[in-house]
């Protein structure tokens, strides 16, 4: 049973044939036209129309950032595409000869990594993804939460500082603000503006015009002082962020993904440090274990694919 996974990005739309083993036979990348929900969709047909053909295919499931609904057929709201409750799989059905589904793109990552990457020994998992913003997904006993309406595991938007900063979402405090690549961003330049250990940032920061994830990746993987300061104080936030979902969901594994989680374990020492620090009743209880994601760029158009794959033999 292969299927077609679609992954909508920013500045791409990636698509492959998944075999169900999470195996990619086929892949595809075209330019994302974000700006254009026309010619988003086009865009998308054409992709699975294409990676369908001489296959026999089950499905295919599209992948999105936004808010999708428990049906799996309807986008809510997508932040950088102008869809507003937009029928897509409805639209999409018209014009493809496979079944389609709608899955929000973290939690098809996180499946991903739940079935075939670093959470495939568990049944109780939890991924954040920390990248431009953080991103989220929960497995509860072998199952994907989406929550009653579709829009759950939004985690990025856990509230940790009261009337903290204000974030994208329309709050204050949010994780996102302080445990993103944004984040990571903003602390190394207030340590380069404070000067000491912010020496290597400041430089870097001139010589640039400004600072950007590639150089404060380069300085956190050369250990530099300032560097790896900053990613120490964003994964504080992060553990304790963690430490509150485990309050609620207590999975057996956090898995972190996303381009910061390139730092490997010199994000998640801090994390569990962090964590333990703030878990309630610590001591009490079994902790979990924290990795590092397994799949990377490939996470998306996997769990997009094994969900529509699912989905579909669900509903024969």
């Amino acid at each position: 049973m292969r299927a077609i996974g679609i992954d909508i990005g920013g500045t791409k739309i990636a698509g492959a044939v998944v075999d169900e083993f999470g195996e990619i036979l086929r892949s595809e990348r075209r330019p994302s036209p974000a700006g254009d929900p026309v010619l988003m969709e086009q865009t998308i047909v054409e992709m699975i129309n294409s990676l369908a053909e001489g296959e026999e295919i089950a499905a295919a499931g599209v992948a999105a950032a936004g808010f999708i609904d428990a049906a799996q057929s309807s986008v809510y709201y997508a932040p950088n595409i102008n869809w507003r409750n937009e029928p897509l799989r409805e639209k999409l059905e018209k014009r493809v000869s496979v079944p389609v589904i709608i899955e929000n793109d973290a939690n098809a990552a996180g499946w991903a990594e739940f079935r075939f990457g670093a959470g495939r020994l568990v049944s109780d998992m939890v991924m954040l993804t920390i990248g431009t913003g953080v991103g989220g997904a929960i497995v509860a006993d072998d199952r994907l939460l989406r929550g009653g309406f579709g829009a759950g595991a939004e985690l990025g938007h856990l509230r940790i500082v009261p009337g903290g900063l204000a974030c994208g979402c329309g709050q204050h405090g949010c994780i996102e603000q302080y445990g993103s690549g944004r984040a990571l961003l903003r602390l190394a330049n207030e340590i380069a503006d404070a000067g000491g250990i912010g020496q290597a940032l400041a430089s870097a920061r001139e010589a640039a015009g400004a600072l950007d994830g590639g150089i404060v990746g380069s300085l956190i993987a050369q250990r530099d002082p300032g560097a790896v300061a900053a990613l120490r104080q964003l994964g504080h936030w992060i553990g304790q962020a963690a430490a509150s979902l485990s309050a609620v969901l207590d999975p057996q594994l956090f898995v972190i993904g996303g381009g910061v989680a390139a730092s490997g374990d010199l994000l998640i020492e801090p994390i569990r440090a962090s964590y333990l620090d703030h878990l309630p009743a610590r001591g009490y209880h079994p902790e979990p274990d924290f990795v590092i994601a397994e799949l990377v760029n490939d996470a998306g158009v996997v769990g997009a694919a094994d969900l529509a794959r699912i989905y579909v033999g669900d509903h024969r």
